[in-house]
Protein backbone atom coordinates (compact mmCIF):
# COMPACT_ATOMS: atom_id res chain seq x y z
CA UNK A 1 0.00 0.00 0.00
CA UNK A 2 1.26 3.46 -0.97
CA UNK A 3 0.29 5.78 1.88
CA UNK A 4 3.50 7.83 1.90
CA UNK A 5 1.93 10.99 0.50
CA UNK A 6 -1.38 12.65 1.12
CA UNK A 7 -1.99 14.29 -2.23
CA UNK A 8 -3.83 17.56 -2.53
CA UNK A 9 -5.83 15.97 -5.34
CA UNK A 10 -6.14 12.51 -6.85
CA UNK A 11 -7.24 12.69 -10.47
CA UNK A 12 -8.85 9.51 -11.77
CA UNK A 13 -8.50 9.49 -15.54
CA UNK A 14 -5.75 10.82 -17.79
CA UNK A 15 -7.59 12.11 -20.84
CA UNK A 16 -7.69 15.79 -21.88
CA UNK A 17 -9.79 16.77 -18.83
CA UNK A 18 -7.63 15.00 -16.28
CA UNK A 19 -4.38 16.14 -17.88
CA UNK A 20 -5.40 19.78 -18.13
CA UNK A 21 -6.54 19.74 -14.50
CA UNK A 22 -3.17 18.23 -13.56
CA UNK A 23 -1.39 20.98 -15.50
CA UNK A 24 -3.33 23.73 -13.74
CA UNK A 25 -2.81 22.18 -10.31
CA UNK A 26 0.86 21.43 -10.97
CA UNK A 27 1.47 25.05 -11.90
CA UNK A 28 -0.35 26.01 -8.69
CA UNK A 29 2.24 23.97 -6.76
CA UNK A 30 -0.24 21.35 -5.58
CA UNK A 31 0.71 17.70 -5.07
CA UNK A 32 -1.29 15.75 -7.62
CA UNK A 33 -1.62 12.10 -8.59
CA UNK A 34 -3.07 11.06 -11.95
CA UNK A 35 -4.32 7.46 -12.07
CA UNK A 36 -4.99 6.34 -15.63
CA UNK A 37 -5.53 2.97 -17.35
CA UNK A 38 -4.30 4.43 -20.68
CA UNK A 39 -7.24 3.24 -22.74
CA UNK A 40 -8.85 6.48 -24.00
CA UNK A 41 -12.04 6.31 -26.02
CA UNK A 42 -10.46 8.15 -28.97
CA UNK A 43 -7.63 5.63 -29.33
CA UNK A 44 -9.48 4.13 -32.35
CA UNK A 45 -9.22 7.37 -34.32
CA UNK A 46 -6.33 8.39 -36.53
CA UNK A 47 -6.66 12.11 -35.94
CA UNK A 48 -8.17 14.50 -33.42
CA UNK A 49 -9.69 17.74 -34.66
CA UNK A 50 -10.96 21.07 -33.43
CA UNK A 51 -8.23 21.81 -30.87
CA UNK A 52 -6.46 25.06 -31.67
CA UNK A 53 -2.74 24.47 -32.54
CA UNK A 54 -3.33 20.69 -32.51
CA UNK A 55 -5.84 20.21 -35.33
CA UNK A 56 -5.29 16.82 -36.98
CA UNK A 57 -2.97 15.46 -34.31
CA UNK A 58 -2.88 11.73 -33.53
CA UNK A 59 -4.50 11.15 -30.10
CA UNK A 60 -1.46 9.28 -28.75
CA UNK A 61 0.82 12.13 -29.81
CA UNK A 62 -1.48 14.65 -28.13
CA UNK A 63 -1.20 12.66 -24.93
CA UNK A 64 2.60 12.32 -25.25
CA UNK A 65 3.08 16.08 -25.61
CA UNK A 66 0.68 16.81 -22.75
CA UNK A 67 2.44 14.47 -20.31
CA UNK A 68 5.87 15.74 -21.38
CA UNK A 69 4.83 19.30 -20.59
CA UNK A 70 3.16 18.38 -17.29
CA UNK A 71 6.29 16.56 -16.11
CA UNK A 72 8.01 19.95 -15.97
CA UNK A 73 6.05 20.42 -12.73
CA UNK A 74 7.54 18.00 -10.18
CA UNK A 75 4.53 17.94 -7.87
CA UNK A 76 2.50 15.90 -10.39
CA UNK A 77 2.83 12.09 -10.32
CA UNK A 78 1.46 9.57 -12.82
CA UNK A 79 0.40 5.98 -12.14
CA UNK A 80 -0.65 3.48 -14.80
CA UNK A 81 -3.44 1.66 -12.96
CA UNK A 82 -7.21 1.47 -12.52
CA UNK A 83 -9.02 2.95 -9.53
CA UNK A 84 -11.44 0.33 -8.21
CA UNK A 85 -12.75 1.81 -4.97
CA UNK A 86 -12.93 5.07 -3.07
CA UNK A 87 -13.74 5.77 0.56
CA UNK A 88 -13.43 8.64 3.00
CA UNK A 89 -14.63 12.19 2.79
CA UNK A 90 -13.54 15.73 2.03
CA UNK A 91 -9.93 16.22 3.09
CA UNK A 92 -9.24 12.51 3.51
CA UNK A 93 -10.15 10.28 0.58
CA UNK A 94 -8.61 6.85 0.02
CA UNK A 95 -8.44 5.49 -3.52
CA UNK A 96 -7.60 1.81 -4.01
CA UNK A 97 -6.40 0.49 -7.37
CA UNK A 98 -6.54 -2.81 -9.22
CA UNK A 99 -2.86 -3.37 -8.40
CA UNK A 100 -3.64 -3.15 -4.67
CA UNK A 101 -2.18 0.30 -4.09
CA UNK A 102 -3.98 2.85 -1.95
CA UNK A 103 -3.56 6.59 -2.28
CA UNK A 104 -4.79 9.41 -0.09
CA UNK A 105 -6.08 12.71 -1.38
CA UNK A 106 -7.74 15.79 0.04
CA UNK A 107 -9.80 16.21 -3.14
CA UNK A 108 -10.83 13.84 -5.92
CA UNK A 109 -11.45 14.64 -9.57
CA UNK A 110 -13.28 12.10 -11.72
CA UNK A 111 -12.08 12.56 -15.30
CA UNK A 112 -13.12 9.03 -16.24
CA UNK A 113 -14.79 9.82 -19.54
CA UNK A 114 -17.32 7.61 -21.26
CA UNK A 115 -16.94 4.23 -22.94
CA UNK A 116 -18.61 2.88 -26.06
CA UNK A 117 -21.05 0.02 -25.63
CA UNK A 118 -20.45 -2.26 -28.66
CA UNK A 119 -23.30 -1.97 -31.17
CA UNK A 120 -24.59 -5.20 -32.69
CA UNK A 121 -23.76 -4.17 -36.25
CA UNK A 122 -21.57 -6.50 -38.29
CA UNK A 123 -18.61 -4.64 -39.78
CA UNK A 124 -18.83 -1.50 -37.64
CA UNK A 125 -15.69 -2.27 -35.64
CA UNK A 126 -13.63 -2.43 -38.83
CA UNK A 127 -14.58 1.10 -39.90
CA UNK A 128 -14.99 2.89 -36.56
CA UNK A 129 -12.48 5.70 -36.36
CA UNK A 130 -11.45 5.25 -40.01
CA UNK A 131 -14.55 6.02 -42.05
CA UNK A 132 -17.33 5.76 -39.43
CA UNK A 133 -17.59 8.47 -36.79
CA UNK A 134 -19.94 9.91 -34.18
CA UNK A 135 -19.21 13.66 -34.23
CA UNK A 136 -19.50 15.84 -37.35
CA UNK A 137 -17.59 18.66 -35.64
CA UNK A 138 -14.67 16.27 -35.20
CA UNK A 139 -14.78 14.52 -38.59
CA UNK A 140 -17.36 16.20 -40.83
CA UNK A 141 -14.80 18.25 -42.76
CA UNK A 142 -12.99 15.14 -43.96
CA UNK A 143 -16.27 13.73 -45.34
CA UNK A 144 -17.60 16.98 -46.82
CA UNK A 145 -19.75 16.65 -49.96
CA UNK A 146 -19.45 12.85 -49.83
CA UNK A 147 -22.30 10.30 -49.82
CA UNK A 148 -22.93 9.29 -46.22
CA UNK A 149 -25.16 6.92 -44.27
CA UNK A 150 -26.46 8.04 -40.88
CA UNK A 151 -27.16 5.11 -38.54
CA UNK A 152 -29.45 6.47 -35.84
CA UNK A 153 -33.08 6.35 -34.77
CA UNK A 154 -35.57 8.15 -32.57
CA UNK A 155 -35.38 11.87 -31.82
CA UNK A 156 -31.62 11.84 -32.40
CA UNK A 157 -32.18 10.96 -36.06
CA UNK A 158 -33.69 14.31 -36.99
CA UNK A 159 -31.05 16.13 -34.94
CA UNK A 160 -28.15 14.36 -36.67
CA UNK A 161 -29.73 14.86 -40.10
CA UNK A 162 -29.93 18.60 -39.47
CA UNK A 163 -26.32 18.67 -38.29
CA UNK A 164 -24.87 16.72 -41.22
CA UNK A 165 -26.55 19.06 -43.71
CA UNK A 166 -23.82 21.58 -42.96
CA UNK A 167 -21.18 19.28 -44.45
CA UNK A 168 -23.00 17.39 -47.21
CA UNK A 169 -26.40 17.16 -48.85
CA UNK A 170 -25.78 13.56 -49.92
CA UNK A 171 -26.87 11.43 -47.01
CA UNK A 172 -29.29 8.63 -46.21
CA UNK A 173 -30.85 7.77 -42.89
CA UNK A 174 -30.73 4.13 -41.78
CA UNK A 175 -32.59 3.42 -38.54
CA UNK A 176 -31.51 -0.26 -38.32
CA UNK A 177 -35.01 -1.37 -37.36
CA UNK A 178 -38.06 0.57 -36.11
CA UNK A 179 -37.36 4.25 -36.66
CA UNK A 180 -38.81 5.45 -33.35
CA UNK A 181 -39.71 8.79 -34.89
CA UNK A 182 -42.96 10.70 -34.83
CA UNK A 183 -44.93 11.34 -38.00
CA UNK A 184 -43.97 15.01 -37.73
CA UNK A 185 -40.27 14.18 -37.62
CA UNK A 186 -40.54 11.85 -40.61
CA UNK A 187 -42.48 14.45 -42.58
CA UNK A 188 -39.78 17.03 -41.87
CA UNK A 189 -37.10 14.69 -43.18
CA UNK A 190 -39.22 13.98 -46.26
CA UNK A 191 -39.53 17.71 -46.95
CA UNK A 192 -35.72 17.88 -46.97
CA UNK A 193 -35.45 14.87 -49.29
CA UNK A 194 -33.72 12.64 -46.76
CA UNK A 195 -34.31 8.96 -47.63
CA UNK A 196 -35.20 6.76 -44.64
CA UNK A 197 -34.60 2.99 -44.48
CA UNK A 198 -35.87 1.02 -41.50
CA UNK A 199 -34.75 -2.45 -42.52
CA UNK A 200 -32.17 -3.88 -40.07
CA UNK A 201 -28.53 -3.78 -41.15
CA UNK A 202 -27.02 -7.06 -42.30
CA UNK A 203 -23.47 -5.73 -42.49
CA UNK A 204 -21.21 -2.81 -43.25
CA UNK A 205 -18.99 -3.75 -46.18
CA UNK A 206 -15.57 -2.14 -46.20
CA UNK A 207 -12.01 -2.48 -47.44
CA UNK A 208 -9.04 -1.59 -45.24
CA UNK A 209 -11.28 0.43 -42.95
CA UNK A 210 -12.99 2.39 -45.72
CA UNK A 211 -16.72 1.75 -45.96
CA UNK A 212 -18.07 0.81 -49.39
CA UNK A 213 -21.73 0.24 -48.66
CA UNK A 214 -24.23 -0.62 -45.97
CA UNK A 215 -26.19 -3.79 -46.74
CA UNK A 216 -29.65 -4.20 -45.24
CA UNK A 217 -31.47 -7.43 -44.38
CA UNK A 218 -34.00 -6.82 -47.16
CA UNK A 219 -31.15 -6.82 -49.71
CA UNK A 220 -30.89 -3.06 -50.17
CA UNK A 221 -27.37 -1.73 -50.57
CA UNK A 222 -26.62 1.85 -49.59
CA UNK A 223 -23.35 2.97 -51.23
CA UNK A 224 -21.37 5.49 -49.18
CA UNK A 225 -17.86 6.64 -48.37
CA UNK A 226 -18.57 7.48 -44.75
CA UNK A 227 -20.87 6.81 -41.82
CA UNK A 228 -22.00 8.78 -38.83
CA UNK A 229 -23.77 6.82 -36.13
CA UNK A 230 -25.36 7.37 -32.77
CA UNK A 231 -23.16 5.72 -30.13
CA UNK A 232 -24.28 4.08 -26.94
CA UNK A 233 -22.16 5.33 -24.06
CA UNK A 234 -21.66 4.48 -20.42
CA UNK A 235 -19.57 6.34 -17.87
CA UNK A 236 -16.00 5.08 -17.59
CA UNK A 237 -16.35 3.96 -13.96
CA UNK A 238 -19.09 3.48 -11.37
CA UNK A 239 -16.99 5.15 -8.65
CA UNK A 240 -18.90 8.46 -8.75
CA UNK A 241 -22.14 6.61 -7.95
CA UNK A 242 -20.53 4.59 -5.16
CA UNK A 243 -19.43 7.74 -3.35
CA UNK A 244 -22.83 9.40 -3.75
CA UNK A 245 -22.49 11.70 -6.76
CA UNK A 246 -25.75 12.73 -8.37
CA UNK A 247 -26.12 11.39 -11.93
CA UNK A 248 -28.31 12.29 -14.89
CA UNK A 249 -30.50 9.71 -16.61
CA UNK A 250 -27.90 9.60 -19.39
CA UNK A 251 -25.24 8.51 -16.88
CA UNK A 252 -23.40 11.82 -16.63
CA UNK A 253 -22.09 13.20 -13.33
CA UNK A 254 -24.03 16.29 -12.25
CA UNK A 255 -21.67 19.22 -11.63
CA UNK A 256 -21.79 22.99 -11.32
CA UNK A 257 -20.06 25.33 -13.77
CA UNK A 258 -16.69 24.64 -12.13
CA UNK A 259 -16.98 20.85 -12.00
CA UNK A 260 -18.06 20.51 -8.38
CA UNK A 261 -20.38 17.62 -7.56
CA UNK A 262 -22.93 17.35 -4.75
CA UNK A 263 -20.33 15.45 -2.66
CA UNK A 264 -17.96 17.70 -0.72
CA UNK A 265 -14.42 17.56 -2.07
CA UNK A 266 -15.39 15.61 -5.20
CA UNK A 267 -15.21 17.07 -8.71
CA UNK A 268 -15.77 15.76 -12.21
CA UNK A 269 -14.83 17.06 -15.64
CA UNK A 270 -14.68 16.11 -19.30
CA UNK A 271 -16.96 13.57 -20.96
CA UNK A 272 -17.89 12.10 -17.56
CA UNK A 273 -19.56 15.38 -16.63
CA UNK A 274 -20.64 16.71 -20.01
CA UNK A 275 -22.21 15.62 -23.29
CA UNK A 276 -20.00 17.92 -25.37
CA UNK A 277 -17.73 15.16 -26.58
CA UNK A 278 -14.81 17.13 -27.95
CA UNK A 279 -11.19 17.16 -26.87
CA UNK A 280 -11.03 20.93 -26.50
CA UNK A 281 -14.24 21.00 -24.45
CA UNK A 282 -12.97 18.27 -22.13
CA UNK A 283 -9.65 20.05 -21.65
CA UNK A 284 -11.42 23.32 -20.90
CA UNK A 285 -13.66 21.69 -18.30
CA UNK A 286 -10.60 20.05 -16.74
CA UNK A 287 -8.88 23.44 -16.47
CA UNK A 288 -11.94 24.96 -14.78
CA UNK A 289 -12.14 22.08 -12.32
CA UNK A 290 -8.43 22.41 -11.57
CA UNK A 291 -8.80 26.09 -10.77
CA UNK A 292 -11.83 25.39 -8.59
CA UNK A 293 -10.01 22.67 -6.68
CA UNK A 294 -6.98 24.91 -6.16
CA UNK A 295 -9.19 27.77 -4.97
CA UNK A 296 -10.92 25.51 -2.45
CA UNK A 297 -7.60 24.19 -1.13
CA UNK A 298 -6.21 27.72 -0.80
CA UNK A 299 -9.26 28.96 1.12
CA UNK A 300 -9.18 25.98 3.46
CA UNK A 301 -5.52 26.57 4.24
CA UNK A 302 -6.13 30.30 4.68
CA UNK A 303 -8.88 29.73 7.23
CA UNK A 304 -6.83 27.14 9.10
CA UNK A 305 -4.02 29.66 9.55
CA UNK A 306 -6.50 32.33 10.66
CA UNK A 307 -7.83 30.05 13.40
CA UNK A 308 -4.39 29.35 14.87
Amino acid sequence: MNMSMNYDCVIIGGGPAGLNAALVLGRARKNVLVIDEQRPRNRVTRESHGFLTRDGIEPSEFRRIAIEQIRAYPSVDFVSDVAVSITGNDGDFQVTTAQGERYQGKKVLFAIGKKDVPLDIDGLTEVYGKSAFVCPYCDGWELRDQPLVLIVNGAKALHLAKMISGWTSRYTLCTNGPDGMSDTEKEELKQHNVPIYDSPIRSIVSKEGQVQHVELVDGTQLPCTGIFFGPKLVIGSDLPQTIGCAMTEAGTVVVDQFGKTNVAGVYSAGDAASEMYQVIAAASLGALAGMSINGELLMENWHQVSLQ
